[in-house]
Formats: structure tokens, sequence, C-alpha cells
């Protein structure tokens, strides 16, 4: 004892400044992660505000700085996303969205328009070279982010933007698309959507043959926006032979916060053996069930206004303004955020979490993460609450890197495949 005692002491001695010297704070994990592994963020609506304020004339564009830009627009809003932005929130690739509205009819209408909105997103990859890099498969976001640029893919974002077509969908593949939102806020004739009516229940057949073509090609299913029979329906077709991961670009927890865009627990647990993955969204009204409740409940009190003060709009406004006076607006956080992180943690596991903010989509992201430039504070957030560097990489882009080479894999195994005929 005379022996071991004092060596134990100064074992004790040395190692406890050791240690002190190698505990790293939240924010240093999370700035080690985000060095490791920038985000790869599932769903930025930068096309569409190309759309609607320039009219897709980008020549005078200046994607250095969107702050400003709203003056003398249809939006006098700042945008959310530029470059510096971009690189202050640590981004280091994005599924830009090439959406187009619903209501674009007949569907031949929104064929166009998503060829328009894919041609004003490689010019805008192409007019910043040394920023911006075009990615058609894992590899290329690999090496742009080698390179220090932003790997920059095509999502697009509501299954009206191939008209009912199979050849349509192919050659919107070969023009860069690597997703497809089965719908947007309405039914396709194929498909239902999470926030209509329910008219197929979940798929129809064609449905089922859109999902069986996109995984033979190596487009991502994107189940955002769908309904949860729709869910169901696309991860039965993917198991039929050891299908490609699904992901949802922009969805959170419907636990969490129970509007219809986020994913139930019954397809979180499915997740697990389809290999998928929930990116999570940063829109409020899908984050914080509080700021979801007051939504609901200002629509209540404006509809019994105008039913009390039919044809009085005056007094509609009147007591609207005396409503949000004694009901302030409620706010979603970081902290919000983290809820849905946890939960999908909890309930798929953490391969299967990454990130899909819709930014310039919605009027702003939370507090603390109102623009593309925010992304640092959840990281700083989710690793308060104990995830590990490594937990942040999968979150920040390693897991959307596997799904990606998991669905290039299934394709490249199913190659020889004719492709399948249908209308």
């Amino acid at each position: 004892m005379r022996i071991v005692l004092p060596v134990l002491a100064a074992a004790l001695f040395w190692a406890a400044p050791l240690a002190a010297q190698q505990a790293a704070t939240p924010e240093q994990v999370a700035a080690a992660a985000l060095e490791a592994a920038p985000v790869w963020d599932g769903h930025n609506d930068v096309p569409w505000q190309l759309r609607h304020r320039y009219d897709n004339m980008i020549a005078g564009f200046d994607f250095h700085d969107t702050q400003a830009q709203g003056e003398g627009t249809p939006l006098e809003t700042a945008m959310h996303t530029d470059l510096p932005r971009l690189r202050a929130g640590r981004v280091g690739a994005q599924f830009w969205s090439v959406f187009v509205p619903v209501t674009l009819v007949p569907e031949a209408e929104a064929v166009q328009a998503t060829l328009e909105q894919i041609d004003v997103t490689r010019r805008l990859i192409a007019a910043y070279p040394d920023d911006l890099q075009l990615a058609l498969n894992a590899d290329d976001v690999e090496q742009a982010m080698a390179a220090g640029k932003i790997a920059s893919l095509i999502g697009m974002e509501g299954g009206h933007s191939i008209g009912s077509s199979l050849a349509v969908l192919r050659q919107l593949y070969a023009l860069g698309a690597r997703y497809l939102t089965l719908t947007h806020s309405a039914n396709t004739p194929w498909a239902d959507s999470a926030t209509a009516a329910p008219e197929h229940g979940g798929l129809t057949g064609f449905g089922k043959q859109v999902v069986r073509e996109m995984q033979r090609i190596g487009m991502l299913v994107d189940l955002s926006h769908v309904s949860e029979a729709t869910m169901m329906d696309a991860l039965d077709v993917a198991a039929e032979n050891g299908g490609a991961p699904v992901i949802f670009s922009h969805s959170g927890a419907r636990a969490v916060n129970g509007h219809a865009r986020n994913v139930p627990d019954a397809v979180l647990t499915r997740l697990k053996d389809n290999g998928g993955i929930v990116m999570v969204v940063a829109l409020p009204a899908y984050v914080s069930e509080a700021s979801r409740q007051h939504a609901a409940a200002r629509a209540a009190e404006r509809a019994r206004l105008e039913a009390l003060w039919a044809g009085q709009p005056d007094q509609v406004t009147a007591g609207l303004a005396q409503w949000d006076a004694a009901n302030p607006e409620v706010l979603a956080t970081v902290s919000d955020m983290a809820d849905h992180v946890d939960h999908i943690r909890r309930v798929a596991g953490i391969d299967h979490i990454g990130l899909g903010a819709d930014y310039d989509g919605m009027p702003t992201g939370p507090v603390g993460m109102e623009d593309v430039s925010g992304y640092p504070a959840l990281f700083v957030e989710l690793a308060r609450r104990g995830y590990s560097q490594a937990d942040l990489e999968k979150i920040a882009s390693r897991n959307m890197m596997r799904v990606l080479r998991a669905a290039e894999a299934y394709a490249a195994a199913h190659a020889g495949d004719p492709p399948i005929e249908g209308e």
C-alpha cells in the first residue's frame, strides 16, 4: 500500500488537469462537427424567390447580398439566403428546390415551369463558380465540399411537376433533379397530400409505379407533404425488392408538433428498416406546437369576426387587432427545433436525422435561426443536450451522404432493368 497509493495519487494529480484541458465546450463540439461535416440542407426555395421576385431574370441579381433586395419587388422583405450567410451557417451542400405551384393547370404548365426552374437554378450555380458547384451524385458532393464549394443539388417539390408521366420523370432526372416530393399541398392524380382531403387512400397503382421508377433510376423519393397513407404505401414499395432509402426533405416529428406535415411515430419506426432520413424543418408553425395552436386560434377568431361583421371589414380589422394585442404571437425557438431532433433520435435513431430548414419558403426561421446563418446555433444546442461530435456530424451531412449513396447503389444494381412503361 505504501507504494500503490503514492503512484495512484500521482496518476490522479496529472490526469485531473489533462481531463480539464480535454473537456470541450458545446460551442467547441459544434464547431468541430461542422468543420468535419458541413451542413447538407434538404430544402431551400431560392429558385422560387428568383421566379417570384425577378421573373427568373438574374443578370442583375447579387447572390453576395440578398438582405436589401426586397425593395421594389413583389416581396418587400430580405431573402434568407446569400453566399456569405451560407458560409456563416457552415452549409456545405444544398438541395435547391425547383418548386412550382399546384395551381398550374393543366399539368403541362407545371412541367414547363419546372423546366424553367431547373434552368434558372443551373444558371445561378454557373454564375458563382467560386462558391457553388453543381452536384449530380454523392461523389460530386464530396468533391465540392473538399474544394470548399457548396455542392448544389436540385430537388423537385410536388408530383405535379412530372405531369403524370414516367417519361417526363426520367428526363427531369437527366436534367439534374435528384429528388421528387410526391405531392405538395394538393393531391396529384396518383398520390394523396397531407393537407388535402384523401382521394386515393395513399398511392394509386400508377403512384406506386412512380416510386418504383424513381428508385430504379436513382432519384430520391421525398415524402414531405404527403399523407400518412402515402408514406406507408411508398415504404411498402421500397421494401419490395430491398429498395433504396426514402427521405423527408423538410419535415418534423408529429409527436412534438401535431401538424399533418410532420412525420408520425409509426412512420419514424419504419425508417429504421428502410434506412431513410427525416431532414428537420425550421418553419415555426411546424416546429412549435404553441405557435401552431396560436395560429389556429387566430384563424378561428378571424372567422368569428367575419361572420359577426359580414360586409364590415373595418370592424373585422379592429377586432382582430384587439385579439392580437391580448394574444401575443408565440415564437418558435432553436430549442423547439432541437426537440424534434431529440424525438426522432428516440424513435428512429441517430442515423435517421438530417436538416431541411425550408429557408426562403417561409416568413422566418425560429428565433436564433432566422436565416441560413443560424445552423451553428442548433448544433450548439444539441451539443448542450449531450450529442457527441460524431452524432452531430451524422445530423449535419453524413446521414444524407449515406442515403444518397444507398440510392445510387440500388440504381446501379438495377441498371439492367428496363424502364417502366405505363400511363
